[in-house]
């Protein structure tokens, strides 16, 4: 799978194996934050065709735990943009794989009305170790508001995703896009997804987003990780915009 290079790199301190916690997820019983931060893609920026993505997953103190980088077909990332299928590598620090995420491309699929339907409701399925499915995340039907909800295998609902009614950023608007991690009856807040702003240039020449992502420290391993696949849900859907050459 090898693009990460830890040499030149921080990383978090290895964790030792936990009974019961898939390999490679005990770096997340530690921490109640993610950071994840998209490549900047000179060839996509020179050319304006589109790339495979690849991210780095860190903790709050900037220490990498995890590399992700997407698998999918180049005609697809060409013509279906944002609603590509794909799957998503996530790997340690010594390039074994540790999660594995899967997307389905469906023609009809993102409209948050419709998404009752499985034909066009988004979703990802989380597999850890590889093979493995620990839980999923899954668009669900509102009218305005992007919302997500976090199942775990037995396709229960375990958390919510609830986005803003209207967002944008751009030189007038520089605040950060807060979707927020809700218990299942929307009663109480657990966390954050955030978009963050990642400055003029780096918003209006490229697709290279920044997110961070809370949860509570005692949030199951499996639930962790799911939150950390909604983010490349969130990503693909609403800002995996391609940039004009008009714009350069």
């Amino acid at each position: 799978m090898g693009y990460a290079q830890p040499g030149q790199m921080q990383w978090m301190p290895h964790q030792q194996p936990i009974p019961g916690c898939p390999p490679g997820l005990e770096y997340l019983t530690q921490i109640d934050q993610l950071l994840v931060h998209q490549h900047l893609e000179l060839f996509e920026i020179l050319t304006n065709y589109e790339t495979n993505n690849r991210y780095q997953v860190k903790n709050s103190l900037g220490q990498q735990i995890y590399f992700a980088h997407e698998e999918s077909n180049f005609c697809v990332r060409q013509c279906c943009g944002g609603k590509r299928g794909f799957m998503m590598h996530i790997t340690d620090n010594s390039n074994q794989e540790v999660l594995r995420l899967n997307r389905e491309f469906k023609c009809c699929g993102g409209c948050c009305w419709c998404a009752n339907c499985d034909c066009v409701a988004a979703d990802i399925s989380v597999e850890a170790p590889a093979g493995n499915v620990i839980g999923y995340v899954r668009q669900s039907q509102s009218w305005w508001y992007p919302n997500y909800d976090i199942l775990n295998v037995a396709k229960e609902k375990v958390l919510k995703i609830k986005g803003p009614f209207w967002f944008c950023q751009n030189v007038c608007c520089t605040d950060d896009i807060d979707f927020n991690v809700m218990s299942p009856d929307l009663s109480t807040e657990m966390g954050k997804l955030s978009k963050q702003w990642g400055g003029i240039i780096k918003e209006h020449y490229t697709n290279a987003d920044n997110f961070a992502i809370s949860f509570p420290m005692d949030l199951t391993v499996e639930m962790k990780a799911c939150l950390l696949g909604a983010v490349f849900l969130v990503d693909f859907m609403y800002f995996e915009k391609p940039k004009s050459k008009n714009n350069r």
